[in-house]
């Protein structure tokens, strides 16, 4: 029987889920060291977006099982809410006179090894406790970009998997359609298997496919085919 609910949620086993935790444990302690505690509106925003990535990648791993077009929606939302951040990180290197690291800086290949290699909160919270503001923005940076690259590639798999299993509704098309067929397989072999002789066997299969003939001709002038 095809499955109607699939399996879903487990989000919390992720890389890219715990990457999204670690961008907005991460951004709380960025505004909590860098940002004024009241009257700046950057704080909310940029906790707001990193909450958003976090929060759209689970309950789109719990959509999942009744909607994988839901879940794929949510996904960009998370993805979406990263650029958003990103822009935030990037401004407040240029607020304070510094830049983003160049690609063939030193400190940013050795951001990118860290970053790969560490996906838990834990494992950053004294890096990012004790950086100064430039460190701190630029590695932040970093693990927004590898956790945005991560939710490309979950969308591109989630993309291929909706074409793959479609939305409910075609799921549960596709059960049904199942269901008839196996009453349909049962009838068939009871019906067949009521005969006492050969003859009648014969008898009974011959009258099971004029009837399936006449079953498909409707079909045909429903669907408005020719045959």
């Amino acid at each position: 029987m095809s499955d109607i609910v699939l399996p879903h949620s487990g989000y919390k086993k992720l890389i890219v889920y715990k990457k999204s935790d670690v961008v907005y444990q991460g951004t709380v302690v960025f505004c909590r060291r860098f940002l004024p505690s009241r009257g700046d509106r950057t704080v909310d925003q940029m906790t707001q977006a990193a909450r958003s990535c976090k929060q759209n990648i689970a309950e789109g791993s719990a959509a999942a099982g009744t909607s994988l077009e839901t879940q794929l929606k949510l996904t960009n939302v998370a993805r979406a809410s990263l650029d958003e951040l990103l822009e935030d990180y990037l401004d407040q290197l240029k607020a304070r006179g510094f830049s983003e690291w160049p690609a063939d800086d030193a400190r940013k290949t050795a951001a990118r090894q860290f970053a790969k290699e560490h996906a838990d909160w834990e494992e950053w919270k004294t890096l990012l406790e004790t950086r100064p503001v430039e460190t701190f923005c630029n590695l932040m940076i970093v693990l927004v970009q590898q956790c945005r690259y991560l939710l490309e590639k979950m969308i591109k798999w989630q993309e291929e998997d909706f074409k793959k299993h479609g939305g409910v509704r075609e799921r549960m098309h596709a059960a049904r359609t199942e269901a008839r067929a196996e009453e349909w397989d049962k009838r068939l072999y009871s019906m067949l298997d009521l005969a006492q002789t050969p003859a009648e066997l014969e008898e009974r299969l011959l009258l099971a496919i004029d009837r399936a003939r006449r079953a498909a001709a409707s079909i045909a002038r429903r669907k408005g085919w020719k045959r």
